[in-house]
């Protein structure tokens, strides 16, 4: 397997549908509306953690799954050896790799995803303007 600096350049890669989680850096609905984004485009993700972003990476991949966006085509596991550098040891950490492809009807579940969002917002929106009409006629009175 490839050590941590190289995944890190691919992951650099523009048009890269890879995502290296983190458990810390980043909020997991982060990780999740990227994956969307990346499906939309590309079709297949690879979702990639170590150690305790394992869990994370998990819940991502479920997340997609429940709300039938992706189905799952591979899971690997295995052991990285990182570190070593500077006369430091070497650490073995976890490593899972999910795969994850669009479902048949991504592109529909997506679109009724987004008009729900716009009829929130613009509904929200509405209610703001009513607030406001209010209290300026309050301030007439």
């Amino acid at each position: 397997m490839a050590d941590a600096h190289e995944q890190s350049q691919e992951h650099a890669h523009k048009g890269s549908n890879r995502i290296q989680v983190s458990s810390s850096k980043k909020p997991m609905f982060f990780y999740v509306n990227l994956a969307k984004r990346l499906l939309a485009e590309q079709g297949e993700i690879h979702l990639s953690a170590l150690g305790m972003a394992v869990s994370t990476m998990v819940s991502i991949a479920e997340i997609l799954k429940k709300d039938g966006l992706v189905v799952e085509t591979r899971v690997s596991t295995c052991m990285d050896l990182l570190g070593g550098e500077d006369g430091r040891r070497p650490v073995q950490k976890a490593k899972m790799e999910i795969l994850l492809k669009k479902a048949d009807n991504f592109d529909e579940l997506i679109a009724t995803e987004k008009e729900r969002q716009g009829a929130e917002g613009a509904a929200a929106h509405q209610e703001e303007e009513d607030g406001e009409e209010d209290g300026a006629e309050a301030e007439e009175e």
